[in-house]
């Protein structure tokens, strides 16, 4: 039987697609301590939201953190706007879901996607605007978060 080369492995693409998220992350702190700006590819930040979305949403962290459920409950939706695609954040199911979506959200945080993630990441929130309920995205970024 052939050996699997590594991006053939579940745990190295996880790994990989992990370090590269955490790399732009450090990049992105040593540039905002300096005050210089912070450039990162479109696409590298569009599928850090997307790992995010993905992370965040994982079941097992009802188990973990039971509280996380606290999140949960009717007309709870969050939008993260960027130019060419939204990402939809919906808390009025049993758990917690995402999708590629434009529907119409109870918050909607825009800006370029560079933006939206340095956001997420809670490192800067310049270059975004908030639309509607801030309650709700002040409450979903302090329980959904790595670290």
């Amino acid at each position: 039987m052939p050996r699997a080369r590594p991006i053939d492995n579940p745990t190295t693409r996880f790994t990989a697609r992990r370090m590269v998220h955490e790399t732009a992350m450090h990049r992105a702190d040593v540039a905002l301590a300096l005050g210089i700006p912070y450039e990162l590819d479109p696409e590298v930040a569009a599928d850090g939201m997307d790992e995010w979305m993905e992370l965040g949403a994982l079941p097992f962290h009802f188990e973990v953190h039971p509280w996380m459920r606290e999140l949960l409950g009717p007309e709870r939706t969050l939008k993260y706007a960027g130019p060419e695609q939204s990402w939809v954040v919906d808390l009025t199911g049993d758990v917690i879901d995402w999708r590629h979506s434009d529907v119409v959200a109870a918050v909607t945080v825009s800006g370029p996607v560079t933006n939206l993630l340095l956001h997420l990441y809670k490192r800067s929130d310049a270059g975004t605007a908030v639309d509607g309920d801030q309650e709700l995205l002040d409450y979903y970024r302090e329980r959904v978060s790595f670290g």
